[in-house]
Formats: structure tokens, sequence, C-alpha cells
């Protein structure tokens, strides 16, 4: 029998009335596994009364109360580590290992909004007049929501809701209709930590439900991961309806090689980097510059490496990359490869034929190696969002640095050199919002902001650290005056209030 998800609302299961579903595959087998309930317009309007009526009381909520019911929920995610892991690989199709990872980077932020009354501490200047003080506080906004992609079902939900809720607002949750089960375990394990009804509120769909909540008068802020088209439509769409947004779009990320680097710790970057995931990151490394007379040398050692990758299931613990989350966006990825060769791009490695032995009619897609690829090619100008990786020639730093600023996508870069100098150049002068030095994935800890620059993020804040923190709340300052028992009248003064 077909699982059926629905959806999570007034702190229990709700089914679907919707009368729309959408499948739900097991990507190493083709197989639909499951339905997803599609929210309608109503059932998005009951999810975000729910969460407004759960407001009145845990906006004004102690943080001590907060930030208990988190380490509970800490505890209870901590314990069910391998259970969220098996539902993203069975939705998703990453490896377990994979999986694992996922949830703990998740959990980086469920610990972080543990401790949020260090981050929530207001500022107090005394005596800025005679008797007078000044405070800044920061307090919550009601109802926000979060739409999340199909590529980390647990981690990027988690980048949003812990902090939204320990700065006392509720949040409506939109998963990816791709792989949702993993966003109604955990809201099972809030509602087991003790999280009051409504508070977190989980509903399915596609567009019809998206849409819903960016117009809806009731919720204040959205935060969005996802492709850079429907970030911008985000992003437009809710600020015309006077949200507060932060949404993360695609990248295209560079790793810069000079030619003094460490080229077997290049090399085996780059592929960790690119083929990780099977590439479905959105900080994957897809576009490696290589600088001078090296290219050839680290093409070579990239080959080798992709070459020995074992591809499989992601619940065989001897895969170590999994299959595309559909069919129709492997075609995608693989329509890149197939015409790489026409556009100019030498096609080192074509992984486009790949299938796996006993799961023939899954999601499958080898490694594929572009080099000398130019920059009018498609394979380089759009985000794959799959194992390819391209590799492009540079003959100075100047030369490299160009190109990378002036793809359209700013989200993360690295720089491989054991030069010191030319890397803090690089940091500076390259337009990315995260860059790795040595490191290909600078994925920052979770008590930075993660986030990127131009076509990558639209609004003016990053996702978690102390940039979550400021999206979900608003600031106030109050300004006191206690007379002195002693004073006496101070008259009627229409000049402009004094400061001395």
């Amino acid at each position: 029998m077909t699982k059926i998800v629905n959806h999570w609302i007034g702190g229990k299961t709700a089914e679907g009335a919707s009368g729309t579903f959408g499948p739900v595959t097991d990507p190493a087998t083709g197989a639909v596994t499951t339905k997803v309930a599609f929210a309608s317009v109503e059932e998005v309007d009951a999810a975000v009364a729910a969460a407004k009526e759960a407001f009145l009381t845990w906006g004004q909520s102690s943080l001590a109360q907060r930030t208990s019911i988190l380490f509970k929920f800490r505890a209870l995610l901590d314990a069910n580590r391998d259970a969220i892991a098996e539902l993203i690989t069975a939705e998703h199709g990453k490896v377990h290992s994979d999986a694992l990872g996922e949830v703990a980077r998740g959990l980086e932020i469920v610990d972080l909004a543990c401790g949020i009354n260090v981050q929530l501490k207001g500022e107090l200047s005394t005596q800025v007049a005679s008797r007078v003080d000044v405070s800044s506080i920061r307090q919550p906004l009601g109802v926000v929501a979060g739409i999340t992609p199909f590529n980390f079902p647990a981690m990027v939900p988690m980048w949003m809701f812990p902090i939204a809720i320990a700065c006392g607002n509720t949040f409506v949750l939109k998963p990816s209709e791709k792989d949702p089960s993993a966003s109604i375990k955990i809201a099972e394990l809030l509602a087991e930590a003790g999280l009051p009804v409504g508070l977190l509120t989980v509903v399915h769909g596609h567009m019809v439900a998206v849409d819903r909540l960016l117009e809806h008068p009731d919720v204040k802020a959205v935060s969005f991961v996802g492709s850079t088209p429907i970030a911008r439509y985000i992003h437009t769409t809710a600020s015309a309806n006077g949200k507060r947004v932060q949404a993360l779009g695609g990248a295209k990320n560079h790793m810069l090689v000079l030619p003094d680097a460490d080229l077997d710790a290049a090399a085996d970057a780059a592929v960790s980097a690119a083929y990780g995931s099977a590439g479905e990151r959105c900080m994957a490394i897809s576009a490696v510059v290589a600088v001078g007379a090296i290219g050839d040398e680290l093409v070579e050692k990239i080959r080798e490496r992709a070459e020995k990758i074992k591809i499989g299931p992601g619940d065989d613990p001897t895969s170590e990359m999994g299959p595309l989350i559909t069919a129709v966006h492997r075609d995608k990825v693989a329509s890149y490869v197939k015409g790489a060769a026409d556009e100019g791009c030498e096609v080192v490695l074509d992984g486009t034929g790949h299938t796996v032995d006993g799961y023939e009619d899954g999601h499958w897609i080898g490694i594929s190696l572009l080099d000398k690829v130019p920059t009018s090619a498609k394979a380089y100008q759009d985000e794959i969002f799959g194992p390819v990786l391209c590799v492009l020639r540079a003959e100075t730093y100047e030369e490299a640095l160009a190109l990378i600023n002036a793809s359209p996508f700013g989200n993360g870069t690295a720089i491989f050199t054991r030069d010191g100098g030319a890397a803090r150049r690089f940091q500076l002068e390259v337009e990315a919002g995260m860059v790795g030095v040595n490191v290909p994935i600078p994925v920052p800890v979770g008590y930075h902001s993660f986030g990127g620059w131009k076509d990558s993020l639209f609004g003016d804040h990053h996702i978690y650290g102390n940039d979550g923190t400021h999206f979900y709340t608003r600031g106030k300052v109050v300004t006191t005056r206690w007379p002195d028992p002693a004073d006496g009248p101070t008259g009627v003064d229409l000049g402009f209030p004094r400061n001395h």
C-alpha cells in the first residue's frame, strides 16, 4: 500500500482535503513509494491561523521556556539521527553517511538556538541626558514561513525554524514535495519535546501553497532556499505584499587553483566538492579554474579519482554517490553533457549512460568531467545541479579572478594555494559571499551566517547566525526618564528635546 504524507497542523496530522496529491519516488528504483497531499488555499489559511493563535502566548513566553524545549528537541533529534537519515535516503537518494551529515549540520543550528538568550541581549545606555536612559530591544515578528528545497530536506528547515521559534515567532514550513517525510518526522519530535500546539506547522504542496504564503497578510516574513529564478520570484512577490524576505538562490561555485598549489589535495577537494551528494548542493564546486601550466596534470588527477567513485543505492554502505532526485532532473543534467562537445568543451568523462545492476529503473547518472570549457558553454553558464565538473583555463591570477567575478552568481568560492598573500588578496577581491582557502566547500558554522552575493541572494539578510536572529526579530528603542522625587515641575518646552 502506498504511503501517504499529510500536513501537520495544530500539533497533529491533518489529512489532505484538496484531493490533490503528488508522487514521491525512490530515486534508486524509480518506483513511486509515497503520495504527498497538496494543500489548498483553505488549508494554508488554517495552518497560518493556527500559527497566529499560538503566537499570542509564545511571543510573550520566557527565554527559559523556549530554550528548555529546544534542548529536549536537540536530544530527541540526536537520538533519531539514523531514522531521519533513512527517510532522506529513501526519498532523496543520497547515501546514508551524507544524510547523517545533513542532520549533523542541522543540529549545529539547534545548538545555536538553544543559546539564543545571548544573541537576544539588548543594549542600555544610562544618563544620555539628565536622568534619561535609552535601551534597545529585539522582539519577534509573529508568523513566519519557510519554503525549502529537495536537496537538504532536514538541514535547510533546521537552518530556519529553530532560530525563528527561539526568537518567539511561530513557523509555517512548506518543504519540497519531492521528499516530504523528514519534515513530518521533525515536527513529531518537536511535539514530543513539548513544543506548544501551532508553533510549527507543515503544509505540503506546490505553487498554490507557495503563493498563498507569499500573499497571506498574517505571514510577516518568508525564508527561502532554491533556484535563482524562484528566489527572485519569492523576493519580488513577498516584498510586494509587505513581507521581510531572505531568498537564497542558485550558484556556480568556482575553485581557483594556482600553480603553487598541492595538486593532489586540490584534486581530492575538487572531486569531493563536485560529486558529493551527486552534485545536488548549492555549495558544490562546479567550475575549477586552473591557472598557468598545471591544467593538464590537474585534470588527469581529477579523472583518476572520479573514475573510482562507487555509484549505487543510498542504503548500500559501499555506495559513495547515489542517484538524482527525479528522472526529469537526470535527463536535464545529461543534456548539458551531451551538448558539451558541440559548444567547444573537451569531454573527459561522460557519465550519461551509467546504470546500476538490479536498479535499472533508478535515476542514475555517472560522473562527468568537461575540460577547456569556454565561458559561452551552457554547461558553464547554468547551475546544473548534478555531477558535472567544468574545468576552465586561465593564464594569470588576474584573468582567473576576472572570470570568476564576471559570473552572475556569487554564492561560494575557493582558492587552493600555498601563498598566503595570494589567498588574502583573493578573499578580499572575489565577489562571493563565502570564501574557502584550501577549503572546497566553505559552509560557515552555525554561529556565522550563510549566504551569497549577486544572483545567489535576494534580500538583505543571510541565513542563521547573527543575521538569522536579526531577520526573525525587529528592533525597538525605548527612551525612559524617571524624575527624581526632589525635582520640581519642568514647565512646557516646545523646543527640540535636549540631550544635555
